[in-house]
């Protein structure tokens, strides 16, 4: 967890989210934390603990998805010399490490069947038992525990025990995707911008141009603030400019025309072949456009047409409209403007 880190936002599904944090801090109940990747759980479990009258005690984090299957328990439970090949000597697991204070269980979907058991008894009795031994140990530890997966149709689905849902689901609290904080782009490209001009040693912060703003609030961010921070980290580094509002966005670090070819099995397409193809309109229709308008005038009802037609299938997905279009993503904004489509295109995001 990344020390000095803090919330930085302004919106009112951002802040309503931070007000259900703030205010269950106080409360010795386990709580679970849902958010798509990037979203700042880590930082919502930080505050909780902070806020909580363990803030003395330990914060102790793991990442579940991070540790083998054979090896998750023994990290939870600690083990005892001998228990296993390779268990030298004995050693005390999270939840001894944590005792007194929180743990912090990120990507809790991925927990195996029997470690989910071992953790129900945990957090139902204050107990656990280190593998290879019979003595039973009493902790006193806070249980937040976070997600992005929809953990009601795992435990349908058979892949995640209902019973442990309902110990940890005494409060749930589900943050925002960046796309839906109404005005934090900007703030948080602002905040990054700024530090990242002052590691850079640079005297003034220029800022973002028109445009560069623009590009930054049109994107719809699947990999949340995390992405964006890395964005504009990048886009200031590269700038190199202190004098000069920053004008350029590059969201793919690994364009190049020099990058290798893409394997053509396993890899997950942006959308499938036939979502790529824009039909072409009527040809009566377009004939008639022609007649009635002359040719530069078709030519710019058609190139509208295309772009609606675009966006109708991809939902007024920028990115995917793009892509459909063989487009860079600057290509087709200024192609929007020009037909005076970027605010219909961003409203109906």
């Amino acid at each position: 967890m990344e020390r000095g880190a803090q919330f930085v936002g302004q919106s009112t599904a951002f802040l309503d989210a931070l007000d259900r944090a703030s205010a269950a801090a106080a409360l010795n109940r386990p709580l679970l934390v849902i958010g798509e990747r990037g979203t700042g759980k880590e930082l919502i479990a930080e505050r909780l603990h902070r806020l909580s009258p363990r803030w003395g005690a330990p914060l102790i984090t793991m990442n579940c998805a991070a540790l083998p299957e054979t090896l998750i328990e023994a990290e939870l439970f600690g083990h005892e010399a001998g228990a296993f090949t390779g268990a030298t000597r004995s050693r005390m697991g999270r939840f001894e490490e944590a005792d007194g204070g929180t743990l912090f269980l990120d990507e809790l979907a991925t927990l195996s069947a029997a470690a989910q058991e071992r953790l129900l008894r945990a957090v139902e009795y204050g107990e656990v038992t280190r593998i290879g031994s019979n003595q039973v140990i009493t902790i006193d530890v806070r249980i937040v525990a976070a997600t992005n997966e929809h953990l009601p149709a795992l435990v349908e689905a058979g892949r995640f025990r209902a019973d442990l849902l309902d110990r940890l689901s005494f409060e749930v609290i589900t943050l925002p995707p960046l796309r839906a904080r109404e005005g934090d782009v900007a703030v948080l490209a602002d905040y990054f911008g700024r530090r990242m001009a002052a590691e850079l040693e640079w005297l003034e912060w220029p800022g973002f141009s028109t445009d560069a703003l623009e590009v930054l609030e049109g994107y719809d961010w699947p990999g949340n603030v995390r992405e964006l921070r890395n964005v504009v980290e990048r886009a200031v580094y590269r700038w190199g400019n202190p004098q000069r509002a920053v004008a350029v966005i590059d969201f793919d670090p690994f364009a190049s025309p020099w990058r290798p070819a893409a394997p053509s099995k396993g890899i997950e397409h942006l959308s499938r072949k036939e979502d790529l193809q824009v039909p072409a309109p009527d040809r009566v229709e377009m004939r008639e456009v022609a007649f009635d308008l002359g040719f530069r005038a078709a030519c710019l009802a058609y190139e509208k047409h295309l772009l609606e037609n675009a966006l109708d299938r991809c939902r007024h997905n920028q990115r995917r409209t793009a892509a459909m279009l063989k487009l860079s993503y600057d290509q087709l904004r200024h192609a929007l403007r020009r037909h005076d489509l970027l605010e219909r295109a961003a409203q109906e995001q």
